[in-house]
Parts: C-alpha cells; sequence; structure tokens
C-alpha cells in the first residue's frame, strides 16, 4: 500500500468503521437506554421495598427493646417486695434478701440474653447484683448517684422511667460482680427507676445489662451480610449495632448521618457517594419510647444493579458477535471494491515521476470507470498546460517578492530623521553630513527594485549604514561588531534579508532596557559548502518555549501579501523559500536572561531555475 494511505486511513478502513460504527452505535444507544431504564426501575423498587424492610424491622426492634423497658412493671404487681422496697431490707433481714433474691432469679430466667441485673433500694441504700446467676451478697452504694444513668434519675422528668444505656463493656455494678476479663463483652443496659404508687417517690433502681444477640438476630433480617451495611443508632447518634462490629458503641461522627438527620422529615432514602461508599441509603426514625432513634440500611450501586449489568453484560456479547459478522462481510466486499482504487494509485505513482501516461484501457462502466477516464483526460491536459503554467508559477513568485520588498516599516526612517534633527540642532556641524549619507544610501538601496540578488557584501554594507545611525541615536549604550569571512562576500543572497533583522532588535530588543545593546553580525563558509549567517543581540530576547513555537510557525504554511503583514522573519523566511525551494533553513535562539539569536543556512549559489524573473 502506498504510504501515502499508510499515513491515513484508507477506503477500505474506513468502509470497515462506518458500518461498524452503524451496527455498534445503534446497539450501544439501545443497551444505554435498557440499561438506564432498568437501573431506574431497579432503583425504585429496592428502595420501595427495603423501606418495608426497615419498617417491619423498626417494629420488631421496638417491640423487642420495649419489652425490657417495661420489665420493671413485674415489681409493682409483686406486693411483698414493694413492701420491701418502702421498708428497707434491715426490717426484716432474712426475709426480706429472700424475696430479693428470689425476684432477681425469677427476672433473670425471663430472657436468656441477661447477662447481669442490679437492684438499688433506696431505704437503707442497699445494693443487690445477679451476674449470670450468682447472687451477690448485701452491699451498700454510698455514692449511687455517681453512677451517670442514676444521677440522670434525680434530674429527669417523673414521667421518665427508663433509660438506655448504648452498647459498652460490661462492668460490675457498686464492685458486687466478680467479672473475668476473659468474659467482658459487649451489653445494652436498660435502667430504671421504680416508684410509690400512686405516689412518685423513688424506691429503687433496677438495671439490666443484655447482650446484642436478639438485636443481632432481629438485624440480620435486614440485610445482606458482606454486601449492605446496617446501622441503629440511639438520639445521641451512638451506634447500638452495626454491620461492622468495632463501630458498635461508638458516636457516628460520618457525614452521611449528618446529612441524615437533616434530611426533610418524611424523607426514607437518599442516594450517596463518598471515598467509602456509592450507592442509596435507605432509614427511618423512631418514635415514642425510642424517639430520635434511627435504622439505617446501605446498599451500594454494585449490588443494586447487578442484573442490570447482567442484561447489559449479554447484550454487549450478542452485539459482539454480530460486529464480528460484520467486519468479516465488509473485508469481503472492501477487497472487490478498492481494487480499481489500486489501480488509479499506481498510475499516480507513475505520474509522481513524470511519466504522463495511464496503463489501462477502462475501470469498468460504474463511477470508477468514469473516474479512469477523467484521470486519464487529465493526464493529458498536464501534459498541454504544465509549461504555460510553469511559467505563471514564475511570474507569481516574482510579483510575490515585489510585494514583500514594498512593505518595508516606515518606523526605522522615522526614528533615523528625528535622530539627524537632534544632532543638527545640537552640532550644525560634520556628524550631520555622515548621517545623511548613510541614510541615502539606505533609502537608495531599499529603493532600487531593480535588482532582487545582490552580493553579501551590499547586504553587510547596507546593514552597517543602519548601524551607523543607530549608534548615533544611542550613543555610546549601542556597540555592534561585524565578522564577516572574505570568501562569502561575492556570493549571491536575496536582497533585504538581514536589515529587518537587525532592525526588529532595536523595536523590540533595545526599547524596554537601559543597560547596554549590543549586535553582532556575522557570516562565513561551512565545511559542507554552504553559507552561515547569524545575527545576535543581548535585548530582552524571548524564552526558549516562546523561540521553539515560533521555529515551529515556520513549518506551517503561509499565505504572501496579507494586508498588515510587515517585513520580518516571517516575510524572510517565505524570501527564502521562493529563492531556494526549501533548501535554506532559520533557526531561531532566546534564553530566559535575555538575548536574540537569528541564523541562516542558506546554499553558496542561487539556481537560475530557482530565482524568480
Amino acid at each position: 500500500m502506498d504510504k501515502h494511505l499508510r499515513r491515513g486511513w484508507s477506503i477500505r478502513t474506513k468502509l470497515i468503521l462506518f458500518l461498524m460504527a452503524v451496527t455498534v452505535l445503534p446497539s450501544s444507544f439501545a443497551i444505554a437506554i435498557t440499561y438506564f431504564h432498568t437501573t431506574r426501575s431497579l432503583n425504585e423498587q429496592v428502595v420501595t421495598g427495603n423501606q418495608e424492610v426497615i419498617e417491619n424491622g423498626k417494629q420488631d426492634i421496638t417491640t423487642y427493646l420495649e419489652d425490657f423497658s417495661y420489665i420493671q412493671t413485674t415489681l409493682y404487681r409483686y406486693t411483698p417486695l414493694m413492701n420491701v422496697l418502702r421498708d428497707g431490707v434491715s426490717d426484716d433481714l432474712v426475709s426480706n434478701q429472700e424475696e430479693i433474691n428470689r425476684i432477681l432469679i425469677y427476672l433473670f430466667n425471663t430472657r436468656a440474653e441477661i447477662e447481669q441485673m442490679h437492684l438499688y433500694i433506696h431505704e437503707g441504700k442497699d445494693s443487690y447484683t445477679n451476674y449470670h446467676s450468682a447472687l451477690s451478697g448485701r452491699g451498700t452504694y454510698e455514692n449511687v448517684y455517681e453512677h451517670p444513668y442514676y444521677n440522670k434519675f434525680s434530674r429527669s422528668n417523673p414521667n421518665d422511667n427508663t433509660m438506655i444505656e448504648p452498647p459498652h463493656e460490661i462492668y460490675s455494678y457498686n464492685n458486687l460482680s466478680m467479672i473475668p476479663n476473659s468474659q467482658k463483652k459487649n451489653v445494652l443496659s436498660f435502667h430504671n427507676i421504680i416508684r410509690d404508687v400512686p405516689y412518685s417517690d423513688p424506691l429503687a433502681f433496677l438495671s439490666v445489662d443484655i447482650n446484642l444477640s436478639q438485636i443481632e438476630s432481629i438485624a440480620e433480617r435486614l440485610y445482606t451480610k458482606g454486601a449492605e451495611d446496617f446501622y441503629l443508632m440511639n438520639e445521641e447518634g451512638r451506634i447500638v449495632y452495626s454491620s461492622e462490629s468495632e463501630l458498635i458503641g461508638k458516636p457516628n461522627r460520618q457525614e452521611w448521618y449528618k446529612r441524615l438527620k437533616q434530611a426533610p422529615e418524611k424523607a426514607q432514602s437518599m442516594e450517596w457517594k463518598d471515598g467509602n461508599f456509592s450507592g442509596v441509603i435507605i432509614y427511618d426514625e423512631f418514635s415514642d419510647s425510642l424517639n430520635g432513634w434511627h435504622i439505617v440500611k446501605r446498599i451500594p450501586y454494585d449490588l443494586l444493579y447487578q442484573g442490570a449489568r447482567e442484561t447489559a453484560l449479554m447484550n454487549i456479547l450478542i452485539g459482539l458477535g454480530s460486529l464480528v459478522i460484520v467486519v468479516l462481510a465488509t473485508m469481503v466486499i472492501s477487497f472487490k471494491f478498492t481494487e480499481p482504487i489500486k489501480v488509479l494509485i499506481a498510475n499516480m505513482k507513475k505520474v509522481e515521476k513524470g511519466v504522463f501516461q495511464a496503463d489501462f484501457d477502462t475501470l469498468g462502466n460504474d463511477e470508477f470507470g468514469m473516474l479512469g477516464r477523467h484521470f486519464k483526460m487529465m493526464i493529458a491536459t498536464i501534459n498541454d498546460l504544465i509549461q504555460r503554467e510553469y511559467k505563471l508559477e514564475i511570474e507569481n513568485k516574482s510579483a510575490q517578492l515585489k510585494v514583500l520588498q514594498s512593505q518595508i516599516n516606515p518606523h526605522f526612517l522615522y526614528n533615523a530623521l528625528q535622530s539627524i534633527g537632534t544632532l543638527a540642532l545640537k552640532h550644525k556641524a560634520v556628524p550631520v553630513y555622515s548621517l545623511l549619507t548613510s541614510l541615502s544610501k539606505i533609502m537608495r538601496y531599499s529603493m532600487n527594485m531593480k535588482d532582487d540578488i545582490v552580493p553579501l557584501s551590499d547586504e553587510v554594507l547596507h546593514v552597517k549604514s543602519y548601524l551607523q545611525l543607530q549608534k548615533q541615536r544611542f550613543g555610546d549604550r549601542f556597540e555592534y561588531e561585524i565578522l564577516i569571512q572574505p570568501e562569502v562576500d561575492s556570493i549571491q543572497v536575496p536582497k533585504m534579508i538581514l536589515q529587518p533583522i537587525v532592525e526588529n532588535s532595536f523595536k523590540h530588543g533595545f526599547d524596554q532596557t537601559e543597560g547596554p545593546a549590543f549586535i553582532q553580525l556575522e557570516a562565513g563558509m561551512q565545511e559542507n559548502g554552504r553559507v552561515r549567517i547569524t545575527i545576535k543581540d543581548n535585548g530582552t530576547g524571548i524564552s526558549e518555549a516562546d523561540a521553539r513555537r515560533l521555529q515551529e510557525d515556520f513549518g506551517r504554511s503561509s499565505k504572501y501579501g496579507r494586508d498588515g503583514d510587515s517585513i520580518g522573519l516571517r516575510n524572510i523566511f517565505d524570501r527564502l523559500k521562493i529563492y531556494y525551494q526549501n533548501d535554506a533553513a532559520i533557526r531561531i535562539e532566546g534564553a530566559e536572561n535575555g538575548g536574540f539569536t537569528v541564523t541562516f543556512d542558506i546554499p553558496s549559489a542561487i539556481s537560475k531555475e530557482d530565482s524568480p524573473s
């Protein structure tokens, strides 16, 4: 295949890609639409279904916890114990302790998840515990209100009879229970106050510690282990139970929980995405005795959209199978379709080499046949017009050069005349003559439109005259150096390729600086027989990055004679292309600390065929 075709896309490739696009895009669009509607439907179904699950779980948890909240009501129905609580244990020590032991054993055995019970009697400040059915002896609890929850009862509403302490490591009440370190576990504590009915006077405190086995059992029915997250928080935001066991008993300070508490009252779900979770959060808030508690279930998108992804994957596999069939069929068709094109390409190669002949009779009766006939007619036309077109191109190049030469910036003439006038007013002496002489040489050289090609020595003299004028303008602040090897003095170069570069140094490099200015012009013959001309200044210059961009700009095509263009690097480069047919090079160099360098690398002679007439 031709190297030009290899660089781009062939018709065969385009045909394959087009048919693939026609096949893939509608299928992909359909799959995307299906996936979108499926995920949306799944989202709604999952949210609705899980809201019902959360609601049922909330009711089960409420019932379970309220059962323990009402455990002290059993004591109100047992008159002998209530008398003990009113009168104190000391009134009949043996009989009263038997009543206490009897009720503690009874209550402990009512629920298997009870780990420990504690009874404190205000009358006499007596304290008893039952840990794993092991009854403690009688103890005196002098500082009972140091216990934070018993202290809360002293400051709470008389109607508040139960407080729930969030999960914590089991501890010994009044140091009465012997709890081995190996058996310490997280428990949920119900602290109850027993009052003298119908009065509200406190008689005793009853605390019940339970393990989390039943709450865990209820929670496991509400979420999928390993895939979903579950949280139960009390009104203070402490985690009563979680699918992540290490969080139990700790405050929930996660951002999603803060957002949940700020959500509208009737909202029961929200979407959430952060570094740890991406999915849907379904929640509900408790009421009545558990007011302020929250039950939360987090469902990740990966689980939520699993079914939709499986359906989409199946559709993609079907689409890939269809795509393979389309590609194979397209390749068979494309080989026959592109054969006439290969014949045309082979003949175009011959034309590129200068052989204006076609080696085929016909390419058929279709559009390719018509293309072949027009190709043969084109070759004949080229043979007839080549001479005329070539001459026209030479004339266009000459006209382009004339336009470029006519674009001299008057800025220099203004500055030169200003310098001469200022010097004349100050000195009225011989230097005026020198300046006028230099100016006349510059004007005569610039306005001579007859000679397009001049010796390098003429170009150097023109630049020297310009530099002498600038020397008078800047005085001791400006110096220059011209180093020209004798063997390059007589070589022919295009006119006006040096002075615009030097002028740019004053326009852009020195006007913005206060320090000494310096320009060096150097020309010499290289070992390879080419001529190198370098113009260097120490002005403000440009950065290396800007120099690279300017250098790259030379490689892009340009149009001659555009309105507003000034003679500068672009114009000089275009002229060198006209004269040397891309056999000339310009290198731009800049530095961050100042300075600007332009280097020409040109042949030592201009071909008469390349020179515009």
